[in-house]
Parts: structure tokens; sequence; C-alpha cells
């Protein structure tokens, strides 16, 4: 989580009234019910992206791949390919 100074994003008047109830220390403003953020990756299409490359990986594996053939390929370790493979 980011922390903003209130006076860079909140009018001085409320910055005021704040400091009211707390002063010099963290407040947590939590998000309106219905504008949740989305989850990693989804803004980006990153997510999307290792969806796309983990299922070439196991398509490549079923094909005749071997798992260090596969972690050279992709530059993954042999764990993390195993982990790729058996998820699925």
């Amino acid at each position: 989580m980011k922390y903003v100074n209130a006076k860079a994003v909140l009018p001085e008047k409320l910055v005021k009234e704040l400091q009211g109830y707390i002063q010099g220390g963290y407040l947590y403003v939590p998000a309106e019910p219905g504008r949740q953020k989305r989850g990693w990756g989804e803004l980006t299409g990153y997510r999307r992206e290792l969806q796309l490359r983990n299922q070439k990986i196991i398509d490549a594996y079923h094909g005749g791949w071997s798992v260090e053939e596969l972690a050279e390929e992709y530059n993954l370790s042999v764990h993390a390919i195993r982990k790729i493979i058996y998820r699925a």
C-alpha cells in the first residue's frame, strides 16, 4: 500500500478537520463497495500473458519436451516448470 500525504490530495479545510481526530499517524481510507481494485496483473494484461506462456509450457511437456529442456527454453528453474506442469 502506498502512503499519500493528506495535504497533497485533500482540501486544507478537510486536513484541519482530520487533524482534530488524528495527527502524525496513519489513516486507512477503505474503497467504496463495488470499486475494489482488480487482481494482480489484470490491468496490465500480464496475468493473461503468463497464463498463455504456462499453457505453452504444458503443451510442450505433453508434446515430449523434458522439464530440463523447458527450463532452458523459458529461462525458468526446473522447480518452476514442475509447478506449472503439475498445477494444470
